[in-house]
């Protein structure tokens, strides 16, 4: 999949310029940030990079004052993470439960309570390893549930680490999608080194048009357009009494989600916060 980055100038350049324009440009199809000495770098795929709009936002910018100029070029096709994979991650513990890591840095039992949960993950063109805030927060959110004997979906699935961690917890099944061939292969790769029984496939958010299965939990850690215009189609597809785990987006952006959750018929039942980030927890009537 081909992406555009794009490097925002901002002049004068503060936290909270960046901040809403990471924000606005999320709504225009910009997927991640990062930032950068004069203002942020955004990640878009370039089938839906629209230069209109995004001269439009800039030219309605709401802070005053605040001179915004950017450069489109278009990313490598190659593998973004690729020092980070020679290098690997050190093993991530959740709640003492749950150990996360990869094949080169192996887990101990420090820390850990009884039976941990161990999961490898070996990440290959693709993320989702728990060493970000949301990822952690939808684990430690799967630890609280009943998973056993659960059909779950996973919407986004990346490394297919949440899928993996709820079959390990005793889910019965798991569907997984993912926008990004990369993705689809290395979830399909970690399941088998998981031993858990995933079959992942490519597609996006109308595949929950094309599904027929209810489920009695789904997970989405993406970002917030995304979400709210696919959580309709994901509420069509929970089972009575079923749960749907949302992260991937900021503590400013509850409000809105809950309001969606609302409008759909779903109570909110936990809401996880970590770094700005969020992660909360609905269910079905």
């Amino acid at each position: 999949m081909k992406y555009y980055e794009v490097d925002f100038t901002l002049s004068p350049n503060n936290q909270d310029a960046c901040d809403l324009m990471a924000a606005l440009a999320g709504d225009v199809g910009f997927e991640t940030f990062e930032e950068t000495d004069n203002g942020i770098k955004g990640f878009i795929q370039q089938s839906l990079f629209d230069q209109k709009k995004l001269d439009l936002l800039i030219l309605s910018f709401p802070i005053p004052d605040i001179q915004i100029k950017y450069k489109v070029s278009e990313t490598e096709d190659k593998d973004w993470n690729e020092q980070w994979e020679q290098e690997g991650f050190d093993p991530i513990v959740i709640d003492t439960r749950l150990i996360i890591h990869d094949g080169k840095h192996l887990p101990t039992l420090t820390d850990l309570g009884a039976n941990p949960c161990s999961i490898e993950i070996d990440a290959q063109m693709a993320f989702g390893t728990g060493t970000h805030e949301t990822t952690r927060m939808v684990c430690a959110t799967l630890l609280t549930l009943p998973l056993s004997g659960w059909n779950v979906l996973d919407c986004g699935c990346g490394t297919g680490i949440l899928g993996i961690v709820a079959m390990k917890l005793g889910a019965n099944s798991c569907t997984a999608y993912d926008i990004d061939e990369w993705s689809v292969n290395n979830t399909r790769h970690n399941a088998v080194i998981n031993h858990v029984d995933i079959e992942p496939i490519l597609g996006d958010g109308s595949l929950l048009n094309s599904m027929t299965k209810s489920f009695d939990l789904i997970m989405a850690n993406i970002n917030r357009n995304i979400l709210m215009a696919d959580m309709p189609a994901m509420c069509q597809r929970m089972a009575p009494g079923a749960f749907m785990v949302l992260s991937g987006f900021y503590t400013d952006d509850i409000p809105l989600l809950i309001t969606k959750a609302d409008e759909l018929g779903l109570t909110l039942t936990d809401q996880k916060e970590n770094n700005g980030w969020a992660c909360i927890t609905l269910q079905k009537a």
